[in-house]
This record gives structure tokens, C-alpha cells and sequence, in this order.
């Protein structure tokens, strides 16, 4: 008769056992069945939500905001300052210039002399770039989000810049109030928030246009 294990080798194998069953189960059962069940229902939203032209080109997501700047004058030169492109819409500030790979804010208060100074100065270039009244620049073309990526402007941003976007590429201003009303968003789950524009969708349909 063969003497029984100690105890406390009988506890790891139990442990052990209990170690692979739940492994097999939360790390290999779980994780494909969750996949699978958002490939078949909601495979955009699990996929990225990737943004894309007409003949297949990935030009982003319509869940991260991006910039859209002229080229560089001299691509060598690492302190050359972007340019914003008037032909498109553009986003808000972004406080890692829109880098997927950070997420954040730039962490200065409201009482920071240098954020109000940085959104004073981004009041003046934006309404000069825009042609309006400094005053009436709204507060998001001069802030950036919690996230620094967020592609969604106001619709006061994307209406103060439909003139420019239109006399750029030479096409009628209802059509591009047209694009911005079609592309306004409502507030999350009908009553959280603002209504919004997401850029990337917006700038998407733009380049589309004839």
C-alpha cells in the first residue's frame, strides 16, 4: 500500500490543478470568447474603428483626433513650428500633439499665468487664421481635452471655420454647412455633454468632395 502524500504537497498539487483550470478558463475560454463575440457584433468598434477613403486607404480613427498641418519647409529642421493647413477643419490643442501613445493633459491649472498666456496667444492665431473676432473664438479651439486626443470640436469651432475651408478649396459655403450639420453628433446618450464635431469623420467626407 502506497503511503499518502504530506499534506502540504497535496495543498500545491490542489493549487496547481486550480491554476491551470482557471488559466484555461479566464485566460484562453474567456479572451476568446469576448473576441469573438465583438468580431461579430461590433467588429469596427473592435477593430479600431479605423477611418477609411474610398479605395481602402487607412487614414486613421475616428476615435483619435490627429493634426493637420501643412508639410514642413525644412523636414531636417526639429524646432520648425507646424503650420495648421487652412484647406481642412482643425481639431482642438493637444498637449502631446495628438501622439496615440500619450494620453493627458498638460496639468496646469486655471491659475497658471503660462496657460493663460498659452491659450491668449492661441486666441489671436486662431481667430487671424480663421478671420474672426478674437472674442468670439470658442473655448475649445484654445484648449485641449482631458485626453489631448479627442477628435470632436464644438459646433461653434467647425462653423467659425467653414468660410475658410470653403474660399481654400473653392466650394460653396451651404455645402460646407452641409458636411458640418451632417456630421454634428448628439450629446451622448441624448442628455450628457455637448453636441459635436468629429474632425476626422468631417475632414474625411471633405476630401471627397468635387
Amino acid at each position: 500500500m502506497s503511503k499518502p502524500l504530506p499534506t502540504t504537497v497535496r495543498t500545491h498539487f490542489t493549487a496547481l490543478r486550480m491554476l491551470l483550470v482557471m488559466t484555461v478558463i479566464l485566460g484562453i475560454a474567456y479572451p476568446l470568447l469576448v473576441t469573438g463575440i465583438s468580431q461579430a457584433v461590433f467588429s469596427d468598434q473592435a477593430n479600431g474603428s479605423i477611418v477609411k477613403t474610398a479605395d481602402g486607404k487607412e487614414i486613421g480613427s475616428s476615435l483619435l483626433g490627429q493634426n493637420y498641418n501643412l508639410p514642413k519647409q525644412n523636414p531636417e529642421d526639429e524646432n520648425e513650428q507646424p503650420r495648421p493647413d487652412p484647406k481642412w477643419f482643425q481639431p482642438r490643442p493637444s498637449a502631446n500633439k495628438y501622439d496615440g501613445k500619450v494620453s493627458g493633459a498638460s496639468n496646469l491649472g486655471p491659475n497658471s499665468e503660462d496657460l493663460a498666456k498659452t491659450i491668449d496667444e492661441r486666441r489671436q492665431a486662431v481667430a487671424a487664421f480663421d478671420g474672426v473676432d478674437p472674442a468670439g473664438v470658442p473655448v475649445d479651439a484654445v484648449t485641449a481635452s482631458g485626453s489631448s486626443l479627442d477628435p470632436h470640436i464644438s459646433v461653434a469651432y467647425a462653423k467659425e471655420q467653414v468660410d475658410r475651408v470653403a474660399k481654400e478649396r473653392k466650394l460653396p459655403v451651404d455645402a460646407v454647412n452641409k458636411l458640418v450639420e451632417k456630421y454634428t453628433e448628439g450629446r451622448p446618450l441624448g442628455f450628457l455633454g455637448q453636441e459635436g464635431v468629429n474632425v476626422v469623420l468631417l475632414n474625411k467626407a471633405l476630401s471627397e468632395q468635387k
